[in-house]
């Protein structure tokens, strides 16, 4: 990950309600990366209107934090997990550095 791509990233997530349907998406999550939720039931989870969770939905979709799959005539909102690692990795990367040398 580029710093560039780290700001985008956190961008996504410089938002409350961004963070809670990330956070409610990463509660769905599964090790096979199955999991996920639809709209209506996130709506319901977080109390979020419709208009709001789908601009919401997009931003972090941009941000690549969330990924879309259509199952039928239902849109299926997941975390991208690996995203998220590849954010930690980035910004731990130079962790204690300094602190070896001295």
């Amino acid at each position: 990950m580029k710093a560039h791509d780290a700001v985008e990233t956190l961008t996504g997530l410089a938002q409350e309600t961004r963070l809670n349907i990330f956070r409610e998406l990463v509660r769905a999550a599964t090790p096979d990366g199955s999991g996920g939720l639809t709209p209506s039931v996130l709506s319901q989870k977080l109390d979020i209107p419709s208009p709001t969770l789908s601009f919401h939905l997009k931003e972090l979709t941009r941000a690549g934090l969330v990924t879309s799959t259509r199952h039928g005539r239902s849109l299926n909102y997941a975390a991208n997990i690996s995203c998220m690692q590849a954010l930690i990795a980035f910004l731990m990367e130079d962790c204690c550095k300094d602190s070896q040398n001295g």
